[in-house]
This record gives C-alpha cells, structure tokens and sequence, in this order.
C-alpha cells in the first residue's frame, strides 16, 4: 500500500492538537477535543493526544488485541501517566479517534467521535464518523453561530456551549471520545473489509473533512481524487483559502476561523500516485564532485515536490512510502 499524511496546526501560534502517525499495517488520526473551560488537569491537549497515540501504536502492534481492546487500554495507560490530575473533571483533556489496521487479508478499522474514515471499495464511497458531539447543546450552539468569529459575544456563547457539550460527553444520550475512561471504547464504531476490496481509504480531522461537510469544496470521490493525485496537503491548503475568504464566519457558521487539520490517505492502486513520483538529479561520479554540482543536486531534490519528507513552510508533511 501507498500511504501519504499531512497535519497543518489552525492557527500557527498555538500547538497542534491534532496527531497521526503511519506504520506498514496502521494508520492513526486523532483530533483532539477544544479547551474552552476549566480541565483538573496540568497537561494540555497536545500532550493527551501525543500520548494516547504513542499508546495506541505500542498496543495495535499485537494483532491479536481487538482495536476497540487496543482503544481502551490506550485510554487506561495514558490514565496512569497523570494519576495527580482530576482525570474525574468534565473538562479532562479528550481526542476523538480513528484508526485502520490491515491485517490477515482485511482491512479492519475503529472510530471514536467525529474523526472521518473514508472507503471507497466495491465501487461505492462509505464514510464512518460519530458525529453526536455536533448534536448537543443545539441551543447553545444556535445562539453561538449568531455571532461573528472573535467577537466577545461569540466567545462567551461558545463557553457556554461547551459547559453544555461536556455535560454530555461520555454518557448515554451524548456522546463518545477518548477521555479517562476506558469504558468509552465500548461505544466505539468498528468494522471490517477485505483488503481485495479496497481501492484507496482516507482518515480525516473535523478540520480537514470541512473541506466537504461545510464548505462543499468537493464531494467525497473527489476528495479522495485530490489527495490521490495532489496530495493531502493539497486539500489542507483548499481548506485554509476558504477559510482565509471567510475570517469571521459570515458564510460557512463555525467556532473557530481555522482548525487543525489532518489528512491520511492510503491506496491499494500497484500504480504510484503522481506525489510519490520524485525527481531526482543523479551526477555521475567520473570525477570528483564540486561544491557547486552537491548544492545543486541537494537542490533540485528539495524543489522536485512539496510531498517529500520534511518540515517544509511550517507543515509536518510525510510522504508516499510503499509497504508489503
């Protein structure tokens, strides 16, 4: 399979809370959940979620641990890094959760809260995703959206907005998401194809699945062409003008001008996507190579696409790598 990932953080003065990682037979997004309210806890987001998913690859390597099992031991164990934090508080650090691992013949997946899985198989698009969390709290939300991104009314509607939100995490009626309790995987959504099946998938953040849920820049076949043939980045950077056309949230109604947002998409194609196709100038060794002729070298490769590996422009971005 080809794998390709980007992860953008919303505002580039704060961390990004998003996460995601690749392996030969995993891929991992998590999303971690706004602050907006008090939390019990000495640790922010970032490092909940860089934890959790440390976790979850230590536990999803045994292939014989369930992923909704891997889940909720992944919970518990970052649970014991923070045994002098509240871990009871309702505003305790939380990630919503998708993986996919593929293993003996199938591809097999797990979803916790509002993190989009996309499949395209047999022909048809399937999109797996939680998205309870937006169904609580109408009201409040209601009144949140009336007003402009940054106005001090906003801000106050959307604390009050997530008081409500957090009174209906992790309970029956509410919703689901990767907290402190383990139990939470229970509510998880799992499933399974036969690798065969499977032409390409993807996993997105709330952040990066905008670029169709709200914005409507694309449905989700030709999302997945844009990360196919563009790359993953290339959807993130569609999102971020749209946004840049829109700071206060007249047009598309959201809490935040910009979120983070993570894209993994993965392939099962025997043809290489166009983003893995590097060029790269080779010199012959004839005769000694100049200063001149390494530079140059080092860089037509850095400028041959911007999918390479790397930390380029601010932007963790990684790039096409085959596996068995």
């Amino acid at each position: 399979m080809y794998f390709a990932g980007a992860t953008v953080a919303g505002n580039s003065s704060n961390a990004n809370e998003d996460w995601t990682t690749m392996t030969s037979d995993l891929a991992v997004v998590l999303d971690g959940a706004t602050v907006r309210t008090e939390t019990g806890c000495k640790h922010d987001v970032a490092w909940y979620v860089r934890k959790l998913g440390a976790s979850l690859i230590a536990e999803a390597a045994s292939k014989s641990h369930p992923l909704r099992e891997v889940l909720a031991t992944a919970i518990q164990d970052v649970v014991n890094l923070h045994p002098e934090c509240d871990l009871s508080h309702p505003g305790t650090p939380s990630a919503a959760v998708g993986m996919v691992r593929v293993e003996n013949g199938f591809l097999r997946y797990v979803v916790l809260g509002d993190v989009s899985i996309v499949l395209d198989y047999h022909g048809k698009i399937e999109v797996v995703s939680d998205g309870r969390v937006s169904e609580t709290a109408p009201e409040e939300r209601r009144i949140a959206d009336q007003y402009p991104i940054g106005a001090p009314e906003k801000n106050s509607a959307l604390v009050k907005m997530k008081h409500a939100e957090l009174a209906a995490r992790n309970h029956d009626g509410g919703y689901w998401i990767a907290a402190s309790n383990p139990d939470a995987a229970n509510e998880a959504i799992v499933g399974e194809i036969e690798i065969e099946s499977v032409r390409r998938f993807a996993i997105l953040s709330d952040g990066a699945a905008r670029s169709v849920d709200l914005f409507g820049l694309y449905d989700w076949t030709a999302a997945l062409d844009v990360m196919e043939n563009e790359g993953p980045d290339e959807l993130i950077r569609q999102v971020r003008v749209t946004e840049s056309g829109d700071p206060s949230g007249e047009r598309f109604r959201r809490n935040k001008a910009s979120d983070d947002a993570t894209a993994v998409f993965a392939t099962a194609s025997s043809r290489t996507p166009k983003k893995a196709e590097a060029k790269i100038t080779r010199i012959t060794p004839r005769r000694k190579v100049t200063d001149e002729e390494r530079r140059k070298a080092i860089a037509d490769v850095l400028n041959s696409g911007p999918n390479l590996p790397g930390i380029m422009g601010g932007q963790v971005r990684k790039g096409w790598r085959t596996t068995d």
